[in-house]
């Protein structure tokens, strides 16, 4: 008999990779996202922050939520809308529609803070402050799914890399074009950035595995300086990286953002983006690995290869 799967947010850089290869695993999708166009004329659109369309998880086998709202600043209630709001109904949605799993993509931003933490486990607390609004409202959405009364798994996956990416990559890629990266430390912390591909085989074993929480990453870390210096590398732009002590860094970005009130707009540099930058974090995957089966398979060095490949070829 062929599952059926329902993926949210399918217009996003996880969707896009997710919703193919569950076609060649012998799903049947049906994929959402808010604003399909053109190569996404399969996808419903649908705007989860309103009220679900009845039957949305109808027959569905497994209910993969991806869809959030993913940046450093903005508004709490428009992160609320998404990432609480909108997963606290659709997973009470899938529970009453009698989905067996629901797999919800979370976030380790939960762990960002102004300290290096090496090898972290899904045992180990999330930051005392948590570090932004998304962050925030991902961990409030992680209870809700808990709450929902359906076996669910959460995952974790970090600094997604890949060539539809719009959180990450393109941020970095703004700062290699102007010839001129600050990054706080001299970009010295560790980063574990994780293949969109990995991301996309980790979701589809969690559909068969026990309910669980797993953090997920590439498995190999590089400096955010050997980030930078690869991506201009491989676009053949000079850059020149000005280390910007930690603290300057911070009081800056608090600047940026007070002004970013006024105009609405995101700030170049945000307290976030200076602490996930600025302190390292790497991850324990022996809970992924025996829980899902999963261990990356891609380094980062080829993640970040791939998806400017692709960016270049479009």
């Amino acid at each position: 008999m062929t599952r059926v799967a329902l993926v949210t947010g399918a217009t996003g850089g996880v969707g896009r990779t997710l919703v193919p290869l569950l076609a060649a695993h012998g799903w049947r999708v049906r994929a959402t996202g808010r604003t399909p166009g053109g190569e996404d004329r399969d996808i419903l659109p649908l705007d989860l922050t309103q009220p679900l369309p009845p039957g949305l998880c109808a027959g569905v086998d497994t209910v993969f939520h991806l869809a959030a709202r993913s940046s450093p600043w903005g508004p709490r209630a428009a992160f609320t809308a998404i990432n609480h709001d909108a997963t606290r109904r659709l997973a009470a949605a899938a529970r009453d529609a009698g989905c067996r799993r629901f797999v919800h993509v979370s976030t380790p931003s939960i762990y960002v803070t102004t300290v290096d933490r090496m090898g972290i486990t899904e045992r180990d607390a999330p930051a005392p402050r948590l570090a932004n609004a998304y962050a925030a409202t991902k961990w409030l959405a992680e209870r809700a799914v808990r709450d929902a009364g359906i076996p669910a798994t959460i995952l974790r996956p970090h600094a997604i890399v890949g060539p539809h990416d719009t959180v990450l990559l393109p941020r970095l890629l703004r700062a290699v074009a102007r010839g001129r990266v600050p990054l706080p430390a001299g970009g010295r912390a560790l980063v574990e950035l994780t293949d969109v591909r990995d991301v996309a085989a980790a979701l589809i074993a969690a559909a068969d595995a026990p309910p669980t929480t797993a953090n997920l990453s590439g498995g190999a870390a590089l400096t955010v300086r050997a980030i930078v210096e690869r991506i201009a590398a491989r676009l053949a732009r000079p850059v020149r990286i000005v280390a910007l002590p930690r603290p300057v860094a911070m009081a800056g970005a608090a600047v940026l953002e007070g002004a970013a009130q006024l105009t609405g707009r995101e700030p170049l540099l945000t307290r976030y983006t200076v602490k996930a930058l600025g302190w390292s974090r790497t991850f324990d995957l022996s809970h992924a690995r025996a829980a899902l089966g999963w261990a990356p398979a891609i380094t980062p060095e080829d993640a970040i290869d791939h998806a400017l490949d692709a960016r270049c070829a479009r």
